[in-house]
């Protein structure tokens, strides 16, 4: 056999596949398993070491019996574990890491399910969530479809994951499936691009009892995506499956949904979510703040509450800044470390710049095509005009040259993409449902940075 340090790479793999199969986070392996040290195996007892006693006594309290079950199965008997400190040469090298340590323990621990009952509720969604509770109680015979939107960052994927848990301790072995609008369209395309048998999608998705779609607003325009949702969405309502889907604005605002599509979205039930309420943002203050273990002033959590109205990831965040101050610099929270950590806040979400290639992208799903296609010398009348919007939606997201454009679309000269611009632009003036179209993509891709 390998020496115990050679092995010991096995013994790691086989607990970071365990990640995969959801029974401990990510976050788990990388402060609790990857920091031990392999010393030895003698007989069944196999030595570690680790940087400090904070460590070593989160290992032994929760990953013990589980790191014991990778021991036993890659070496094939028992083995107990032995773990001593060996802390760094100069003690006070070794307290940043400590304090990080516990603070991502402290995060870890605060990360609340998206279950019903964590969800915060106030005047902004109460009715989505009393909407969502009865579908969860009673799938395919309430309200169906169960149409959700609002902005992003509010709430819906909270909703749509704490009905899916819910139904899955109520119902086990209910067939649910949840997916995002876009990932359906690429999961298609890529089936059809690479002339694959769709009757394996096909049976994925009507096979479902539950099926959750986030940010629908992704099939509008793809003409196949919607040929094939539109007949996902009959098979599984015509038997009386429940159908949940979410999106940032309203059936009727989605330009380019086919109106066969949008007329079946609006036979159940529409429901908004709006910002929370002053109320409503304090409260998820203080939620967070418990989950970590802290008190927030009152005046500080109405501050943080005040400046931050729109976006509930952003009030959530605040919280943890003022978590981490406490903890690695001592900084109880007060208003200046509110107004540092508001400031902080505000800066990081500001809009990172829109990618050519998420233009290209969000325009080939549109015309069946690929992003290849569209920066190929190909002529085909669909790749052509797939040529023609992406530049002009680069033009409209961006702030590139024409020039800057025409090299990322193939090499092509400013006069190309100034005259592809241009034509779009007409064409947008004499077709109503290309205008559509393209407004729609835009919308799209400014919603959705990444």
């Amino acid at each position: 056999m390998n020496s115990f340090v050679e092995v010991y790479d096995r013994i790691r793999d086989y607990c970071y596949d365990k990640i995969n199969k959801n029974e401990f986070n990510d976050t788990s392996y990388n402060l609790w398993i990857s920091p031990l040290k392999p010393e030895k195996l003698d007989g069944n007892v196999a030595y570690f070491t680790v940087s400090n006693e904070f460590i070593k006594n989160t290992f032994s309290k929760n990953y013990t019996e589980f790191f014991k079950g990778a021991l036993k199965d890659i070496l094939g008997f028992d083995v107990e574990i032995n773990i001593t400190v060996k802390a760094a040469e100069n003690e006070d090298d070794n307290e940043p890491n400590v304090k990080k340590a516990e603070l991502m323990e402290s995060f870890s621990n605060a990360e609340y399910g998206y279950t019903f009952g964590t969800f915060i509720v106030g005047r902004s969604n109460e009715f989505a969530y009393a909407a969502c509770t009865s579908v969860a109680k009673s799938p395919g015979s309430t309200y169906n479809p169960l149409f959700i939107y609002g902005p992003s960052g509010l709430g819906k994927t909270h909703l749509m994951t704490a009905i899916s848990m819910y139904i899955k301790e109520e119902r086990p072995g209910t067939n649910i499936i949840y997916v995002t609008g876009e990932a359906f369209a690429n999961e298609l395309i890529n089936a059809i691009q690479q002339k694959k048998d769709t009757s394996q999608f096909h049976q994925k998705y009507r096979s479902a009892d539950v099926l959750l779609v986030d940010d629908v607003q992704f099939i509008a325009g793809k003409e196949s995506t919607q040929e094939e949702f539109f007949h996902t969405f009959n098979e599984l309502h015509n038997l009386g499956k429940q159908i949940v889907l979410t999106s940032d604005r309203p059936p009727k605002e989605i330009k380019t949904l086919e109106d066969r599509i949008r007329t079946r979205f609006e036979w159940g039930l529409i429901a908004d979510i709006s910002s929370p309420d002053f109320e409503t943002r304090v409260a998820i203050i203080r939620r967070k703040a418990e989950l970590l273990d802290f008190i927030i002033p009152p005046d500080v959590s109405e501050y943080i509450a005040n400046k931050l109205k729109t976006n509930i990831r952003q009030l959530e965040g605040c919280v943890k800044k003022l978590k981490a101050g406490q903890l690695l610099m001592g900084t109880p929270p007060s208003m200046a470390q509110a107004q540092k950590a508001v400031n902080e806040i505000l800066s990081e979400e500001q809009a990172p710049p829109i990618t050519v290639e998420r233009v290209l992208n969000e325009v080939a799903g549109v015309y069946s095509v690929t992003a290849e296609d569209i920066c190929s010398k190909k002529r085909s009348s669909q790749i052509s005009m797939a040529r023609k919007v992406a530049s002009y939606v680069i033009k409209e997201v961006t702030d590139m040259s024409f020039k800057s454009i025409g090299l990322e679309l193939g090499g092509r000269d400013h006069s190309t993409i100034m005259y592809y611009y241009e034509d779009i632009q007409k064409i947008m003036n004499k077709d109503t449902h290309t205008k559509e179209m393209i407004e729609d993509i835009v919308k799209n891709i400014k919603n959705n940075k990444f």
